[in-house]
């Protein structure tokens, strides 16, 4: 793997652990082949491998993701039970 494509693409998604799960996923696609995303989306040659590949992508925005916004966890209540 390419150590300044790393470093660039780490900076764009801000985590490293989003950034292995993205890179990893596309790696995956590529090698299954087939279908439309089996094929890269950017211009590479033959001998660059499939995560600078994968960087690449991301690099120029043909690949998006989307992080959920954090919730804060909430203590449920309990209820108050009748007595008889």
């Amino acid at each position: 793997m390419n150590a300044d494509l790393c470093k660039r693409a780490n900076e764009k998604v801000g985590n490293p652990n989003v950034l292995i799960n993205i890179v990893s996923r596309r790696v995956r696609q590529l090698n299954a082949g087939g279908g439309g995303m089996g094929r890269p989306l950017v211009d590479a040659p033959a001998s660059m491998g499939l995560a600078d590949i994968a960087l690449r992508e991301i690099l120029e925005d043909k690949i998006g993701w989307e992080l959920p916004e954090m919730v804060a966890a909430v203590r449920p209540v309990a209820k108050k039970r009748k007595k008889h």
